[in-house]
């Protein structure tokens, strides 16, 4: 299978809806199962306005998706592939541990 090279600048975009602390929270929060923006500010402990304006980058950059039922809206990772790359986020992590806890220049 051949895959197309990548725009270096689309991959930053798609890289950086992972780059933010709430971002990761909101997606470990439905990695396994869709949640509304409430369920999600519960769960998290966020305020609603700043889960929101995250959901929207998340949409945004195609990582998630949402459902519309009645009057709610169900978010939920765009695909497995997303899934994927969640859990190699951990597994990378387990081998890099240490050097990242030393890392100085972290953002929070």
């Amino acid at each position: 299978m051949h895959v197309q090279k990548v725009d270096l600048d689309m991959k930053v975009k798609l890289i950086h809806g992972f780059s933010n602390k709430t971002r990761i929270q909101i997606l470990d929060s439905i990695k396994n199962q869709e949640k509304t923006v409430s369920q999600i500010v519960e769960e998290i402990k966020g305020n609603q306005s700043n889960i929101s304006q995250h959901l929207a980058c998340l949409k945004g950059c195609g990582i998630i998706v949402g459902r519309n039922e009645g009057k709610y809206c169900y978010y939920s990772l765009r695909n497995q592939h997303i899934r994927d790359l969640l859990s190699m986020f951990d597994v990378v992590l387990e081998d890099v541990h240490n050097d990242v806890a030393c890392c100085e220049r972290h953002i929070d």
